[in-house]
């Protein structure tokens, strides 16, 4: 190669990089410019609802005393999706990744990933008409024999349409999400430190234990996050599932509510006030889910020390 084709491929490499670096910082750009508009108009729109005489509000509490029962309804059915996930995906996970023969892994993981394609109104449908009705008797059960614990406080919904009813469905909804993202990061773990774990005498649940977990530890709470996520702001599958009504610590009794839910079924009947209220509840939700992945993001720098970028 000549020294003039050298010179000019150098500049047209420098000149290629100069591009990437403008189109990448305006993609960052936009996203922020995004994000920013879509805060700019939910405050803007429902500075009504909260500077309104509470009289008006829904409740004639106020926007706060109308909000709050909601917020912990979407709260609640957020912890009962993930705490039932978590654990079940993580197994699932490393059981494809560490434990299952390769073609049973494959096949395994793509019906995984298969899940989160099907629509949350087919989710919502199968609560409603199937899983609502034959967890009823079990939700009469729990009422009669763990009645004295707040959370099983009965009497127990006949239709069986409850809050835990709805944090079954997101669970089964968040299932695949933290499943693939598990998997990928387990199968990213360094051949390496498993093999050495291995060599020192530790047994696969060991080799797991100390090699695979704290490696994949931040790449769990990201997909633990990104679940949650989901569970907070879904929208038909709750409403479809969930007999809303007043907040109660009971999940065996029909009522409670979510953001999302709420706002989805209100919001094409509603006028005036009432829709800035909904877009209220849309702007605590907003604040609820960037305060979310603001944690995440802490947790998962806390952790860095020992992760795939080392």
């Amino acid at each position: 190669m000549t020294t003039t084709s050298l010179t000019t491929s150098r500049g047209a490499g420098r000149a290629g990089d100069k591009v990437f670096s403008a189109a990448t910082l305006a993609a960052g750009c936009l996203i922020l410019a995004v994000l920013f508009g879509v805060a700019l108009f939910l405050v803007i729109q429902a500075i009504p609802a909260l500077v309104a005489s509470p009289d008006k509000i829904q409740g004639g509490e106020g926007f706060f005393a109308y909000i709050w029962p909601i917020v912990i309804g979407t709260l609640i059915a957020a912890v009962i999706a993930l705490v039932i996930a978590t654990p079940v995906a993580i197994g699932v996970a490393l059981f494809i990744s560490h434990f299952a023969p390769r073609g049973l892994a494959s096949g395994l993981g793509y019906v995984i990933d298969l899940l989160a394609a099907i629509p949350s109104v087919v989710y919502g449908a199968w609560g409603a008409a199937f899983l609502a009705r034959e967890i009823s008797p079990a939700y009469t059960w729990l009422a009669g024999n763990l009645g004295w614990l707040p959370i099983f406080q009965g009497p127990a919904s006949a239709t069986g349409k409850t809050i835990l009813t709805a944090g079954i469905v997101l669970a089964v909804m968040v299932l695949p999400i933290i499943t693939s993202l598990s998997r990928e990061i387990f199968l990213q773990t360094p051949k390496l430190h498993e093999e050495a774990a291995l060599a020192l005498g530790a047994t696969r649940w060991e080799m797991i234990r100390m090699a695979v977990l704290p490696f994949g530890r931040p790449g769990i709470v990201s997909a633990v996050m990104l679940g949650l996520g989901r569970a907070l702001g879904e929208t038909m599958a709750v409403a479809l599932v969930l007999s809303s009504g007043a907040l109660t610590a009971s999940l065996i009794q029909s009522g409670n509510q979510t953001i999302a839910a709420e706002i989805a079924l209100n919001f094409p009947e509603a006028s005036g006030l009432k829709v800035s209220t909904l877009i209220a509840a849309g702007l605590v939700l907003f604040v609820i889910t960037l305060g979310v992945n603001m944690i995440a993001r802490w947790i998962i720098t806390r952790h860095k020390e020992f992760s795939g970028a080392n």
